[in-house]
C-alpha cells in the first residue's frame, strides 16, 4: 500500500501532509483545552461516524477526566450522488437536555453536515455545545458554522488517513496524506 513517502490507494497516489507525531501532539493540546473548559463537568462527546472515530478515540483519551461517548452516523449520499440533504442513519440514544455536548467531527469543508447536525442538537436543549474538528478547509466553506476547536486548517485538497478514507481504504493510516498533484 505505501512506500516511505507515498501511499497508493486504488487508483490514486497520496503524499504526506501531517505526521503521526504532529497529529498526536495537537490532539493532546485539544484534549487539554477541553479539560480546562469542562473542569468539574461530565461532557458527552458525540463522534460523527465514520471518519471521526479515530480522532474521537484519541481525543477522549487525551481528555483526562470523566466523560461519556456517543455516536451518530449521518449521510448525504444516495449511491454515488449527493442528495443535497443530510439524513440521520444512526441516531444518538442519549438524553441531551442540560448536558454539555462536545461534537467531534473529522473534517469541516462545506460545513453542510455540521450545520445540519447542530440544528438538530439545539432542538434538544443541551447546556452547551462545543464543536471540535480534526481538520477544517476554510476555502471550501458554504455553510458558515462555528468550530470552537480545530486541529488543523488545510487547503481544499482531498486527504486520507487518521480516519478519513478513499473508497473505504486509508482510514488506518496513522498520518494524514493529501492527493498528489
Amino acid at each position: 500500500m505505501q512506500s516511505s513517502q507515498t501511499v497508493a490507494i486504488h487508483d490514486l497516489t497520496f503524499v504526506p501532509l501531517l505526521s503521526e507525531q504532529q497529529i498526536q501532539t495537537r490532539v493532546g493540546e485539544l484534549g487539554a483545552a477541553l479539560l480546562a473548559r469542562y473542569e468539574g463537568q461530565t461532557p458527552l462527546f458525540i463522534s460523527i461516524l465514520s471518519g471521526a472515530f479515530v480522532f474521537a478515540s484519541d481525543l477522549i483519551r487525551a481528555y483526562d477526566d470523566d466523560c461519556e461517548v456517543g455516536f451518530v452516523k449521518l449521510a448525504s449520499y444516495q449511491g454515488t450522488q449527493s442528495s443535497g440533504s443530510i439524513q440521520t442513519v444512526m441516531g444518538l440514544e442519549k438524553q441531551l437536555t442540560g448536558r454539555h455536548v462536545v461534537v467531534v467531527e473529522d473534517i469541516v469543508d462545506t460545513g453542510r453536515t455540521l450545520h445540519f447536525f447542530l440544528d438538530l442538537l439545539r432542538q434538544q436543549n443541551p447546556a452547551s455545545i462545543c464543536t471540535v474538528a480534526f481538520l477544517r478547509k476554510p476555502e471550501a466553506v458554504e455553510y458558515p458554522v462555528a468550530v470552537d476547536l480545530v486541529g488543523f486548517d488545510i487547503e481544499n485538497q482531498f486527504v486520507v488517513g487518521y480516519g478519513l478514507d478513499y473508497e473505504g481504504l486509508g482510514r488506518n493510516l496513522p498520518g494524514l496524506y493529501q492527493l498528489m498533484e
